[in-house]
């Protein structure tokens, strides 16, 4: 069933929306999950949680051409959620070198100057990364986004690892440099 199909049945709240969803992205969703939180029970309750989410979403949101994006966003959310509690109770963490490789964008206590800033870097960063070749952007974003390993990134675009590793050193300068013309840095 298409997406467009899948978010009409959301909208007109059918309840076999969820079960097609889950049949469809189930998969994709729970391996996304599984990258932050590293539990698969944990990974299935994000997962879960984030169908409950979709149908409180829908409406008023209509994802009818970006459906796989917007679940993943929900998912990806759900599950850092329970990542930092995770981590809070643990004080360990796997994702420790992914948060230091981007600890650049660590944000200000809540208020409304974190709101106003994280807009500003949330334009600087979609900026840099429209900029990009197609191909960095997606590697870009395999790493930083769906927090894919760089064993396996290699691997999906055919470069070494080493190769990766140096082609996100190098996009993680231009991105500071980037920020810091932006004014954000």
């Amino acid at each position: 069933m298409e997406d467009e199909e899948i978010v009409e049945l959301f909208l007109a709240r059918e309840e076999e929306a969820i079960s097609i969803t889950q049949e469809k992205y189930g998969r994709q969703l729970i391996g996304l999950s599984m990258k932050v939180v590293d539990d698969h029970g944990t990974a299935e309750e994000c997962v879960n949680e984030s169908y409950l989410k979709t149908w409180n979403s829908i409406p008023p949101h209509e994802p009818r051409t970006y459906f796989f994006a917007f679940l993943a966003k929900i998912v990806r959310g759900l599950s850092l959620d329970h990542y930092k509690k995770m981590r809070t109770q643990k004080r360990q963490s796997h994702m420790v070198m992914l948060s230091d490789e981007l600890d650049l964008f660590v944000s200000a206590p809540d208020s409304t100057e974190r709101v106003i800033d994280d807009m500003v870097l949330s334009d600087s960063l979609n900026g840099f990364l429209r900029s990009q070749p197609e191909e960095k952007r997606d590697i870009f974003i395999r790493r930083y986004w769906f927090f894919d390993d760089i064993n396996d990134i290699s691997k999906r675009f055919g470069y070494s690892p080493s190769k990766i590793k140096s082609m996100m050193m190098r996009m993680r300068n231009q991105l500071k440099e980037r920020l810091e013309a932006d004014g954000v840095l």
